[in-house]
């Protein structure tokens, strides 16, 4: 009967676990600050792709809240993921810099 509630309690934590998401958002974060640090990214960019990653973090919550992160909230975080990580790259290349 134990072994059922532990196993049941494993699957819970990690359904609504979301290490991945963590891990990505402290890599945009990361080049967000790259960009910033050597001049790629003016200081409204910086700000914009920063509004993007509260909506990512905002998006990661709602999933959350009632316990379950089901796979069609796990691919919406992924794809506001995936539209901020190309933001920053567009942001980085786009010939706009700080000087």
């Amino acid at each position: 009967m134990l072994t059922g509630i532990l196993a049941i309690s494993a699957m819970f934590a990690y359904a609504q676990a979301t290490p991945a998401v963590t891990e990505t958002q402290i890599v945009q974060q990361k080049r967000i600050r790259q960009g910033v640090k050597s001049g790629e990214l003016t200081r409204a960019e910086a700000v914009e792709l920063q509004v993007q990653q509260a909506h990512v973090q905002h998006v990661k919550k709602q999933s959350k809240e009632d316990g379950v992160v089901t796979a069609a909230e796990r691919a919406r975080i992924h794809a506001a993921q995936n539209r901020a990580s190309r933001n920053i790259a567009a942001e980085k290349h786009d010939r706009q810099d700080r000087n």
